[in-house]
């Protein structure tokens, strides 16, 4: 079944596709959760802490481990800081991290991570995590990035997910993109990873775990 009339479909990763061009700061690894990101409340939801090396959310149950010396673009990535941050079908940015700044040259693919909720009610008849990917490829290809392998189930730890995979040329190199799609009552959660090649965004995967969650509905 096809999911037609998306309000705002994969903003996210326009966003990252993009990312280029936009400034980055470096991790901020506080010992006690931050202010940006333990008291920010987004309908509801509790958005995350990064604390050492790793970012944990309560909401739905994961933990990212951020790759020593990457740096935080989660802030600068977040569309329309200056609306409603209380909007139930706001897209909410979780975490955008990157190898290196693009001030800083490099002979390779500018390694990336991208965790983005949001709320199911923003794409109308959208069921399950595999119909996100209709859009999602989509605004992917209008990229440039080709389909390198059809929307998939794929089991990461206790947590099963739908997985689709992409690529594109980048003069000498080839950049890998690989999508991890959940579903979580009335939320979509989507998880990107870039790298150079396979092997290496299935070593960015590998850092994604999952525990206890504690899942609030979005407001009505």
């Amino acid at each position: 079944m096809k999911c037609r009339g998306y309000a705002a479909p994969c903003l996210f990763a326009v966003a990252l596709l993009n990312s280029a061009g936009l400034a980055q700061q470096p991790l901020k690894q506080p010992s006690e959760p931050s202010k940006s990101s333990a008291n920010t409340r987004v309908a509801n939801l509790d958005i995350g802490t990064i604390s050492g090396d790793a970012y944990r959310n309560t909401s739905f149950g994961f933990t990212y481990k951020i790759p020593f010396g990457w740096v935080n673009r989660t802030k600068e990535m977040s569309q329309d800081p200056d609306t409603d941050s209380t909007d139930p079908k706001k897209s909410i940015l979780l975490l955008a991290v990157f190898e290196r700044p693009p001030v800083a040259t490099g002979d390779s693919v500018n390694s990336a991570v991208v965790i983005a909720a949001e709320s199911a009610s923003s794409y109308p008849g959208l069921r399950t995590a595999e119909q996100y990917f209709d859009p999602l490829t989509a605004v992917t290809k209008s990229k440039g990035l080709s389909v390198v392998n059809e929307p998939y189930d794929y089991r990461e730890g206790t947590m099963q997910l739908v997985r689709g995979d992409f690529s594109k040329p980048l003069g000498n190199l080839t950049m890998h993109q690989s999508t991890l799609v959940m579903m979580e009552k009335d939320y979509v959660i989507s998880f990107t990873f870039i790298g150079g090649s396979e092997d290496e965004v299935d070593e960015r995967v590998e850092g994604l775990s999952f525990g206890r969650k504690e899942i609030p509905a979005p407001p009505r």
